[in-house]
């Protein structure tokens, strides 16, 4: 496990220590490549931390979205693109870690095709249950799940997706009779758990702090090993019987292949000022996103465990999107 904090006088260091390359030196439009649509977390996100880096590096940032193929779309786009000097891309959980097993052949290669800018932010996932289900804390759910003689269906944002996976190692940890139900994103599994046509999810707390006023939504615990900034009194899964059990939505920044030392060294510097400043910090407490601050080394590290870790859990699930 990495630490995700860097210092005000590292992060200095790092800004003074970058070269003038040709992404600080020009005022060509830079593109920025999300693999979603606007409007949703990973786009505010990405929106957000541009402002601020293309203020340090004096250049216009862009975002260009397209959604689909569970980010595919998006890499394949990146991984083929000539632009490899005026180039970024918000590489994440699925690019990165989870769709090179769960898809048999992808049209890019995520170690090949792009080189590590640094990490951006991740979403703690939360064990939360709707309104009609007759529990107030999770030893009751985890009573009241073992005693039904139906499957408990948990929600997820698509087949593949963190929240799903999520949810098919808290089957395998705990045993439960869980039943998959996958949405075409996190809002609509949201909508239907608050509804009451499914009874609980392992869901990104961007997607659901907003909806725990008011009981809308019941939060039972963190999938953490330790507490979250965003919901403080909230005991982690992990502290409630379940030792090291963690699971988060995260995103990374990545430039193509082509990118040179010096370029790569420049962007770091601009994103760990980026997410160092207060309107980022500001914008990713009001998202729920907890920041990553780090080297591309760090990043490197962190998602060759994510991918190994994940890997295991989508081998024994049996699960696959193609």
């Amino acid at each position: 496990m990495i630490a995700f904090q860097l210092t005000r006088r590292a992060v200095a260091a790092l800004v003074l220590a970058a070269p003038l390359c040709s992404f600080a030196q020009d005022s060509r439009t830079t593109e920025w490549v999300v693999g979603y649509a606007a409007g949703g977390g990973s786009d505010a996100l990405a929106r957000t931390v541009a402002e601020q880096m293309g203020k340090t590096m004096g250049r216009n940032i862009i975002i260009n979205n397209k959604p689909g193929g569970a980010t595919n779309i998006a890499a394949d786009y990146v991984a083929k693109s000539k632009a490899h000097d005026n180039m970024l891309f918000t590489a994440d959980f699925a690019t990165l870690a989870a769709n090179p097993w769960l898809f048999a052949k992808l049209p890019f290669d995520p170690d090949k095709d792009f080189k590590s800018v640094g990490l951006l932010g991740r979403f703690p996932l939360v064990l939360v249950v709707g309104p009609q289900v007759p529990v107030t804390n999770y030893k009751e759910f985890v009573a009241w799940a073992k005693a039904s003689k139906t499957p408990i269906s948990f929600a997820s944002a698509g087949i593949g997706s963190p929240q799903h996976l999520a949810g098919e190692l808290y089957r395998e940890r705990t045993g439960l009779n869980l039943q998959h139900v996958p949405y075409r994103g996190g809002a609509l599994a949201v909508q239907d758990i608050m509804g009451g046509q499914v009874e609980m999810a392992l869901m990104d707390s961007a997607s659901v702090v907003p909806h725990l006023q008011g009981g809308r939504l019941r939060a039972l615990g963190v999938a953490s090993t330790s507490r979250v900034k965003v919901l403080p009194d909230m005991p982690t899964l992990a502290e409630q019987g379940l030792p090291d059990f963690e699971a988060f939505a995260w995103q990374g920044l990545v430039v193509p292949a082509g990118a040179s030392k010096e370029q790569i060294t420049a962007l770091t510097a601009a994103l760990q000022s980026a997410l160092a400043s207060e309107p980022v910090k500001t914008r990713m407490q009001a998202l729920a996103i907890e920041a990553m601050p780090g080297t591309p080394e760090q990043m490197n590290t962190y998602v060759k465990a994510e991918r190994a870790r994940w890997g295991a859990v989508i081998k024994s699930a049996n699960v696959k999107l193609d």
